[in-house]
């Protein structure tokens, strides 16, 4: 694992953060590789309960580094060296929107520690999480358009569950940069926190004492059912869910410990 990123697992807790200080956790290829590296390595860790990301240093991400923008023509049109275009094999998207995309396809819950600012792809990476807990004087933009392109790091699939398409256009096509007051009543961030990383450790934490069967079925059952059309596939699925808890190991503990007035203990999912 480089040490552009690193994590820290303590009770259940994954604790992540992009660490380019110097940078301002600008994202590099190096970065980028590194934080989807990142997310597919707690993808098999099946004591991890809940994960926190953040930046080091001033700022949770200041957007792609600056430095590599002589190549984005090439990257994203696939020139010879479109490392960032490419897709994995086996994987959804390519390299450039993995780095958000992994993070919303862990089974567990994943909170997101802002502050300084997230823009440009480091906000989109942002908005891959399935909480934000920001400063309130936290910047944040979908800034593509100030250079001309549409945001492309796994945009489709994280904004449209978390503003109505009319502020979604109003901050792709101005690409202005709004302070997490503003961003938390759009819909953008879950919390204000004047520690936003503290904060969200100690929900990440709340999480983890909780059973980790029903916190897997839980994501399982409102990322394959909240754009379902079908009301009778998101009953089945909540009903199939429902029974694999019902009488198992952890069900029975979180029962068991509730009467007994004392902490559970759970067994790591398989």
């Amino acid at each position: 694992m480089s040490d552009l990123v690193t994590i820290d697992i303590n009770n259940g807790v994954a604790d992540v953060r992009l660490n380019r200080p110097d940078k301002m956790n600008a994202l590099s290829p190096e970065l980028f590789r590194a934080i989807t590296e990142a997310g597919e390595s707690l993808m098999i860790v099946h004591s991890v309960r809940a994960v926190v990301l953040s930046g080091n240093g001033r700022c949770f991400c200041a957007g792609l580094d600056m430095a590599t923008m002589a190549g984005l023509g090439e990257e994203r049109k696939g020139g010879s060296d479109a490392t960032l275009a490419k897709a994995g094999a086996g994987k959804i998207g390519n390299r450039a929107q993995r780095v958000a995309y992994v993070w919303k396809q862990l089974p567990v819950p994943v909170i997101a520690a802002l502050h300084g600012v997230a823009l440009g792809a480091g906000c989109q990476l942002a908005l891959a999480a399935d909480m934000r807990i920001a400063a309130p004087d936290a910047r944040l933009s979908i800034m593509e358009i100030k250079w001309g392109l549409i945001p492309d790091v796994a945009i489709s699939q994280t904004l449209r569950v978390l503003v109505p398409m009319d502020v979604a256009k109003d901050l792709i096509f101005t690409g202005r940069i709004i302070e997490g007051k503003e961003a938390r009543a759009l819909g953008l961030v879950t919390a204000l926190s004047d520690n936003p990383l503290e904060a969200a450790l100690e929900r990440a934490n709340m999480i983890a004492t909780k059973s980790p069967d029903a916190i897997r079925a839980g994501m399982k059952l409102l990322e394959e059912t909240w754009h379902e059309s079908d009301a009778s596939a998101g009953l089945s699925l909540e009903e199939t869910l429902q029974r694999k808890l019902i009488g198992s190991r952890n069900q029975l503990e979180a029962v068991k410990a509730n009467f007994d007035e004392r902490a559970p203990v759970f067994d790591d999912p398989s």
